[in-house]
């Protein structure tokens, strides 16, 4: 056997490197046009996806519920019992604004009181059902048709002087949102529901809170998210948000158009001129509001309307009127042969 190095073979000609760059270059122009037309993706909701896919809560899917916040606005705490947890539910439409008592159940919610600011014209605010003020006055109506309802309202009778200021007491370890604390009864606890709404500052939301707390209910809540509270400053100015409760923004804005452009102040404001209610008066209305709001808060009695059909449906047959109808007609037909 030989022990010796193994023989290499060498090439017998140089090859030319330019085939094979022109081989390359036509390999990946086909390669560029088959990837431009055939991208590759990868599937991520395979079979395994949907096999293992939990379907979302159906307001949750309809975009109506916040579940993260409704679960800590109607989780109770275990030593209280079946004590209700009461939220003040506010929700603000394109016509009205509307403010509930509400605790939950696990059938459902379960209303206490209601007020909506369409009561307001029984009150005299026949205009303006909508803004900052009608939002305090229904959050006002709200708050003492439920304390009128459970026999509170005579020993909680809220705050009176509406100057936007806040009020608190401290009682038994514990901070009340009302002036003073009975000595039988406490006051009736609630927590602000605002739904889906953006909590920004001067909402109105927390117009109708304001409405609610100062009406006589328990409302935890800050003054850093009223008319009037400067971030920057960290300061809260109350005659703002007093001037906002007695729309006086809606006043000065009817005195400015009735300088600059009276035809525009006669088209935004018609309804306001129909009803002659004038930027001046304005203040006073919404005062009387509050006083008529205050001296009868409870609900108008449901209208009962009578209708006097002129074309009444035909009752359903029994089976023996169906039977004897049939053996007329047979009876009928055979009289006729």
């Amino acid at each position: 056997m030989s022990t010796g190095p193994k023989a290499t073979s060498m090439p017998s000609q140089p090859t030319s490197r330019i085939p094979h760059f022109h081989a390359a270059r036509k390999a990946g122009s086909s390669l560029s046009k088959l990837s431009s037309k055939m991208p590759f993706v990868k599937v991520l909701k395979n079979k395994a996806y949907f096999k293992r896919y939990q379907v979302k809560y159906r307001r949750r899917r309809e975009g109506k519920t916040d579940y993260r916040a409704r679960k800590r606005l109607i989780t109770q705490d275990k030593n209280k019992y079946n004590s209700p947890k009461y939220r003040l539910v506010v929700r603000i439409t394109n016509k009205q604004v509307i403010c509930q008592i509400a605790y939950a159940e696990i059938d459902g919610d379960k209303i206490l009181a209601q007020a909506t600011s369409a009561e307001l014209p029984r009150y005299g605010l026949t205009v303006g059902l909508k803004n900052y003020a009608a939002a305090y006055a229904t959050g006002l109506l709200v708050g003492r048709r439920v304390l009128q309802k459970l026999g509170l309202d005579e020993e909680y009778e809220g705050n009176t002087e509406v100057d936007g200021e806040i009020v608190k007491t401290e009682a038994n370890g514990r901070t009340y949102f009302v002036e003073e604390v009975a000595d039988e009864k406490r006051p009736f606890r609630c927590y602000l529901d605002c739904g889906l709404r953006s909590t920004t500052t001067g909402n109105r939301v927390f117009g109708a809170l304001k409405g609610a707390a100062d009406a006589g209910l328990d409302i935890p809540h800050s003054e850093k998210r009223f008319p009037g509270y400067s971030r920057d400053d960290k300061s809260y100015d109350a005659e703002v948000h007093r001037d906002r409760i007695f729309a006086q923004h809606v006043a000065e804005h009817m005195k400015e158009l009735e300088e600059d452009d009276p035809e525009m102040l006669a088209s935004h404001y018609a309804e306001y001129a129909k009803a002659g209610v004038a930027a001046d008066d304005i203040e006073d209305l919404i005062t009387k509001v509050h006083e008529s709001i205050r001296e009868d808060p409870s609900p108008a009695a449901k209208k009962t309307h009578t209708f006097d059909k002129k074309y009444k449906r035909q009752a359903k047959r029994s089976r023996q009127q169906r039977q004897a109808r049939v053996a007329q007609k047979k009876a009928h037909a055979a009289s006729k042969q």
